[in-house]
Formats: structure tokens, C-alpha cells, sequence
């Protein structure tokens, strides 16, 4: 991460590049977006769940 970035609240192991992410149950919930990994992990703008692409993975099609 970047000087003055968010901490990151959870960090999520993924496989596809493209991921939706709600925040979760309870107080962390939020409307469902859709973040593009670009390199190797994308931070939701909302909660701070930080996804990370598993090295291998997301060399398939996406949509």
C-alpha cells in the first residue's frame, strides 16, 4: 500500500480480476459495486476490503 492510503479492514485472496463487493453483513455493508484489478489488488472505495489477485490467477477471459 502507499503512504497515506486506508488500512485495509480485511484482505481478500481472489482469482478473477473483476469482483463485486457489498461490504458485508452489519455495519460494513454497503451498495454493491464492481472493482477491476488492474495489477495486483484493488481497494473498495467504501470499506477498505482489499482484494488481491492470487499469482496465476486472472490470465482468463473476463466480463
Amino acid at each position: 500500500m502507499q503512504d497515506g492510503a486506508p488500512t485495509p479492514t480485511e484482505i481478500i485472496h481472489v482469482d478473477d480480476r473483476t469482483i463485486a463487493c457489498d461490504g458485508g453483513d452489519g455495519a460494513m455493508g454497503h451498495p454493491r459495486v464492481f472493482l477491476r484489478i488492474a495489477e495486483t489488488q484493488v481497494l473498495c472505495p467504501y470499506c477498505s476490503r482489499l482484494y488481491v489477485l492470487n499469482e496465476g490467477a486472472g490470465h482468463g477471459a473476463d466480463h
